[in-house]
């Protein structure tokens, strides 16, 4: 744990932040008591740093430390599951082991480690509800109103930190149920426990309220997507199968050891519910990678556990191929990270560069800064992009200057800065890895004049490009069109 945390240090220090890490440190720089996306919980766990003007290295201490907690717990429930089935110390120990090292081997975990999202912090409160229940479910007396209240506060704290905890609760109540009876929910204090949890999430359902339950039917919508399709499902869960395949491996080796255990059987809701409500999620076009982590972190003490009675049978080739691949491919996903990508993504800066996710920690902050200088030598007000992605970076390094989203969606800068008035000049940025056709015609701008041109160098090549553009007379018909691709 200790290597992983030196290399997640090293990159955090080495690299700027991506937009969704710079779209929740704003919610640090912006303190309220819920966002448009998400709870605040990302966002106020920063907010000293960021008052503090912490830079971005500093900033990646939080999901760096994030990580290694968790990790550290995910060791402590494989064991402790192991011991409660009557194995030894040496091998209960083994099983934490292997529940960390697949965790180690698999590359979307390690950009949660490196950058602080809503997943970072479910991951944690996932580890630790899981660590909890299993105290309560070792025995009855231990499910007294002091632990059902420290269950309230830790699903409390899940539900600040992104909605779909909601789906950790019930399979809570599942390993409770299965293991002491109905009977055990019969008391005051389970629904004690549910009232502190509510009572913590209080502030998301105020702002809520206040705010025409705005975070809730952008959730709904956002949630069902566009029409539902079994392809997208089916390289969704693919895919997924392939980043975590250690996970899988060892969690399916766990399942056959151990299906006629009922104490087993129960955990597996804790992984199975939040992953197949995302992975169904995905038929309809809403699903990204790291949306599952929590439920692999869930995964991860059954997995250590499977993959310890793999390596002391007959399978210790196939285990060392299968972690040795994933660690081959985290390995090789910091260098890209570090290196903007291969060598051959690249341009002479006449053509558009090829689409290269990894220049996307590159060049904001000097870009941000050209937008001060630009802002200040002409006395314009405003800055101003055609999707909310390019918003977060450059609202960030340029801050206080708003920016504008020249778009017909509503999103959280419609909320802190809004829309940009009529008739106001602005200056535009466009962003070579996601370039638009200037607004210029009818219902928007009369008139865009290029007035700065800052390409990126990374590895002695041109990686991308920022150009910017004074646009005058602003008419409040936004429209964006993505520019074509050669």
């Amino acid at each position: 744990m200790l290597a992983i945390s030196l290399v997640h240090l090293a990159l955090g220090f080495a690299l700027g932040l991506s937009g969704d890490e710079a779209h929740y440190a704003l919610y640090a720089a912006n303190l309220d008591w819920s966002y448009y996306d998400h709870p605040p919980l990302v966002g106020w766990v920063q907010w000293p740093l960021v008052a503090l003007g912490a830079p971005d290295g500093v900033l990646r201490l939080l999901p760096n430390g994030v990580w290694a907690i968790t990790a550290g717990l995910v060791f402590d429930i494989a064991r402790s599951l192991a011991l409660s089935q009557g194995q030894a110390l040496e091998q209960a120990e083994s099983a934490g082991f292997w529940a960390v090292l697949a965790m180690a081997v698999a590359p979307v975990l390690h950009i949660l480690g490196i950058g602080l999202l809503p997943d970072t912090l479910l991951m944690l409160w996932t580890a630790v509800v899981m660590r909890h229940t299993l105290h309560m479910q070792a025995d009855v007396e231990h499910c007294n109103t002091k632990n059902w209240l420290w269950l309230g506060v830790w699903l409390g704290l899940a539900g600040l930190s992104k909605y779909t905890a909601v789906f950790l609760a019930l399979p809570v109540v599942i390993v409770l149920v299965r293991s002491h009876g109905w009977l055990v929910l019969a008391k005051p204090a389970p629904w004690l426990a549910v009232a502190l949890a509510l009572l913590i999430i209080m502030p998301v359902l105020a702002w809520n309220a206040t705010h025409d339950w705005l975070s809730f039917r952008y959730q709904l919508n956002h949630g069902s997507g566009s029409t539902w399709q079994l392809g997208s499902m089916l390289r969704f869960f693919i895919g997924q199968v392939l980043l975590y395949l250690g996970l899988v491996w060892g969690g399916w080796a766990c399942w056959r050891a151990r299906a006629e255990l009922v104490s087993f059987q129960a955990w597996w809701w804790v992984f199975a519910l939040p992953f197949v409500v995302l992975v169904y999620m995905a038929g309809g076009g809403t699903g990204l990678p790291h949306w599952t982590a929590p439920a692999w972190v869930a995964l991860a003490p059954l997995a250590g556990a499977g993959l310890h009675s793999l390596w002391q049978g007959a399978k210790r080739r196939a285990i060392k191929i299968i972690l040795g691949v994933q660690a081959f491919i985290s390995v090789a996903m910091f260098g890209l990270m570090l290196s903007a990508g291969p060598t051959w993504l690249s341009s002479d800066g006449t053509q558009p560069e090829d689409i290269n996710p990894f220049t996307d920690f590159y060049g904001w902050q000097d870009a941000a800064r050209t937008a001060q200088q630009l802002a200040q030598a002409r006395g314009i007000q405003h800055l101003a992009v055609q999707n909310w992605t390019l918003a977060s970076r450059l609202a960030w390094y340029a801050r206080p200057l708003p920016v504008h989203v020249l778009d017909e969606g509503f999103d959280q800068f419609s909320l802190w800065s809004g829309a940009l008035p009529k008739g106001e000049r602005a200056l535009l940025m466009d962003w070579s890895q996601m370039a638009y056709q200037l607004p210029v015609g009818d219902g928007r701008f009369e008139r865009c004049e290029l007035v700065h041109t800052q390409p990126v160098q990374r590895a002695g090549r041109q990686v991308a490009q920022f150009t910017w553009h004074v646009c005058e007379a602003w008419g409040g018909q936004a429209a964006p069109q993505r520019r074509e691709r050669d």
